[in-house]
């Protein structure tokens, strides 16, 4: 199944940059299938700054403990083979007709939030590891890694 553009969710992205977790193998493939079909890849804002946290926040309290510089390092691999989905005008009264229609509580504000991006966006794919987090979503199609 060949794509024309796809979000690439936070968690494949922190599995991405991270050639010892468990699921980097099937991440890195599924990025690699994505690519030789000429997939245009995207990422939000919302994608980088949950990225940022994770890397730089402390092993100790369940991240990666990396310094700015290696942070930015990752994020710059990544703006580099990906394409930004801008927030813009049009994205936060999207977010705010889906998490009321949804009726989206706690930390789910965050996936409306990509889901309001690739409305806006015309994308209409998402890969995640969470794929179930996004089956709500009317005309959104979540892709697992293993099912690229």
């Amino acid at each position: 199944m060949a794509l024309a553009s796809c979000l690439i969710d936070t968690n494949i992205l922190l599995r991405a940059t991270r050639r010892t977790d468990p699921h980097h193998p099937v991440v890195a493939m599924a990025l690699a299938r994505l690519a030789l079909q000429e997939t245009t890849l995207h990422y939000t804002l919302q994608n980088i700054a949950e990225l940022w946290n994770v890397m730089t926040r402390p092993v100790a309290r369940n991240g990666f403990g990396l310094t700015v510089n290696e942070a930015e390092h990752e994020v710059r691999a990544i703006e580099a083979g990906m394409i930004l989905l801008p927030d813009g005008e049009a994205v936060y009264p999207r977010w705010r007709q889906i998490v009321v229609q949804y009726g989206i509580l706690g930390v789910q504000v965050h996936d409306a939030r990509l889901a309001a991006s690739m409305y806006v966006h015309g994308v209409s794919h998402i890969l995640t590891l969470n794929v179930a987090d996004f089956s709500r979503f009317v005309g959104l199609s979540a892709l697992h890694p293993n099912d690229v």
